[in-house]
């Protein structure tokens, strides 16, 4: 059993979260029905199309996925309230369902690092610049990550009702368990990423002094870009840090936190909130689409206030 105070710290924390993942709901699903009506009204140009699908996934994954952590907070609060208990094979699968997304966040994530590593560094190959493999890509990721998940965790009985939580959750003191879905869900993708955006960031600067003024504005725009993607991939790693940080003190010292699942929870509810956010900022083809919300500004034309001016002074003359 949990004290009062650690009953109070883990509603406070469900708390905050909740707020953390409805905000993120909201702007995820702003962006993405935005994306939905420009693609409808065929308002995105060709060469950026493949950027926005990418994005469209993305915010597409941090939606469900956020909507899955706030029922969860939820779960919890009215647990902490009301002592009401949520054991059912419904919560063990939705839970294996939000391993599989967030893990599915993390390949779009790497689907958008590997366009851009061809678009810049393999620019002749059109064939991985069809906007149909993107677009079929995920549906095959999301199959075979299914597939290998499942394989880890049910053997290993990974996803358990937590009574103290009041939510099902993989098994975090399930040490195999846990360190295998971790590799195949953050650390791998996070890996695979990090070094793609190295290799093009050398190959940018390395392609510097041999470029002509054009290509060299073209790549300076691209690092640009890089830079503040920089900033997502940042989030990305935070995403994982306590709760793997919170995993190995558990194996070194043996002593379990009785939080520790909404410990690992809460950073993940503040990187889903600032993905949201940032990706606006950091994706071009994004921000433009988010800028045209703006009404646009009344231009009269010098001409036609001239020729008004005109026509009145006529009519005052005549008169």
């Amino acid at each position: 059993m949990i004290n009062d105070q650690t009953k109070i710290n883990g509603f406070i924390l469900n708390s905050v979260s909740l707020v953390f993942n409805i905000f993120a709901c909201l702007i995820s699903c702003i962006i993405f029905l935005l994306i939905l009506y420009h693609f409808y009204y065929n308002h995105v140009k060709r060469e950026d199309k493949i950027s926005i699908v990418l994005c469209g996934h993305i915010y597409l994954e941090i939606l469900i996925y956020s909507l899955m952590l706030s029922s969860m907070n939820i779960q919890s609060i009215l647990g902490h309230l009301y002592n009401q208990s949520f054991n059912s094979s419904s919560c063990t699968f939705l839970r294996y369902l939000a391993i599989v997304l967030l893990g599915m966040l993390y390949l779009n994530f790497l689907n958008q690092a590997f366009y851009r590593l061809i678009r810049i560094v393999y620019s002749q190959n059109r064939w991985f610049q069809s906007l149909k493999l993107y677009l079929i890509l995920p549906m095959i990721e999301i199959i075979m990550l299914t597939c290998i998940l499942l394989c880890i965790l049910v053997p290993l009985n990974g996803v358990t009702y937590l009574p103290n939580d009041h939510f099902c959750y993989p098994t975090l003191t399930n040490i195999p368990s846990i360190l295998s879905t971790a590799f195949v869900v953050y650390i791998g993708p996070l890996c695979c990423i990090s070094f793609i955006y190295m290799h093009i960031t050398r190959f940018i600067h390395h392609q510097g002094n041999i470029q002509t003024l054009v290509i060299k504005q073209r790549q300076s725009r691209d690092l640009l870009i890089l830079r503040r993607i920089l900033i997502i991939v940042n989030l990305l790693l935070h995403l994982g840090i306590p709760g793997m940080s919170l995993i190995i003190m558990f194996i070194i010292t043996g002593e379990e936190n009785p939080l520790l699942a909404r410990i690992v929870l809460f950073p993940v509810s503040v990187s889903q909130m600032g993905l949201s956010v940032a990706l606006i900022f950091s994706i071009p083809q994004l921000k433009n689409i988010v800028l045209n919300l703006r009404p646009p500004n009344t231009v009269i034309p010098v001409n036609q206030t001239v020729r008004g001016t005109v026509h009145i002074k006529t009519i005052t003359g005549t008169q």
